[in-house]
């Protein structure tokens, strides 16, 4: 008995020691990723990463790990000529295949999910007013969360020295994986100023209130395939096939 007792203080003793060795080096390869992508990606600060799964150094021997998770706190992406700012920016990769000495990494399949705040989209939609006739003029002067999934895109109509804003509810979908599309679903036929009945063509006002921001540049050639209106901005996410990830 005495013996036994013996044996398990060993082993527990060296499952402590090959724990603490195991922690240090993920730990370690973690420190390193996060460098490497914070170079690659031109970041202001390094990312969070998480190497998922346990044991680190057995998933090492086998040349796989199961996951890796990136956190990016700010994230420039491009539209096609500037700069969109996405926050909370956090990619998934599964499937990670090592190769050439651990030069070289493959995920199986790469997922992204990050957040557009509304005054960044904002940015996207038409800056000059519309005109209406009768010298009323429009403009989009706000988004905000509408409720159930809607973007409420506030309208400023001013005309005969008075002004008034109208909200229209609209909806957003993603076109081509890296295109944000946002279109209103209805547009009222006019509006009562008090001094002036202004029509509102439905043409005209779709002119500012329908536009679009295209996301290009997204860590690990994330495509986007869905978009969502919530409190804080428009949440976007996306997929990825057998991403390399050592570029």
């Amino acid at each position: 008995m005495r013996a036994l007792r013996i044996v398990a203080i060993i082993a527990v003793i060296l499952g402590a020691i090959f724990v603490a060795a195991d922690r240090i080096a993920v730990g370690y390869a973690e420190d390193e990723v996060a460098k490497k992508v914070q170079a690659s990606e031109g970041l202001a600060e390094k990312p969070d990463v998480s190497i998922k799964g346990f044991p680190f150094l057995t998933q090492i021997a086998g040349g796989e790990l199961d996951e890796v998770e990136i956190g990016i706190g700010g994230y420039e992406a491009s539209n096609g000529g500037d700069k969109v700012l996405i926050d909370e920016l956090n990619a998934q990769a599964t499937g990670v295949t090592l190769s050439d000495n651990f030069s070289s990494a493959t995920a199986a399949r790469a997922t992204g999910s990050a957040r557009i705040a509304y005054a960044e989209l904002l940015k996207a939609a038409k800056v000059e007013p519309a005109k209406l006739g009768l010298g009323a003029t429009a403009k989009v002067v706000g988004l905000s969360d509408g409720g159930n999934g809607k973007i409420k895109v506030r309208v400023e109509i001013s005309g005969g020295g008075a002004k008034k804003q109208i909200d229209v509810l609209s909806s957003a979908h993603v076109e081509g994986g890296d295109t944000i599309k946002v279109d209103a679903d209805s547009i009222p036929k006019k509006l009562d100023l008090g001094v002036l009945a202004i029509p509102l063509p439905e043409r005209v006002i779709r002119e500012i209130t329908d536009f679009e921001q295209k996301v290009q540049g997204l860590p690990t050639g994330i495509k986007l395939d869905k978009v969502e209106a919530v409190e804080e901005g428009v949440a976007i996410s996306g997929t990825a096939l057998n991403v390399n990830l050592a570029g």
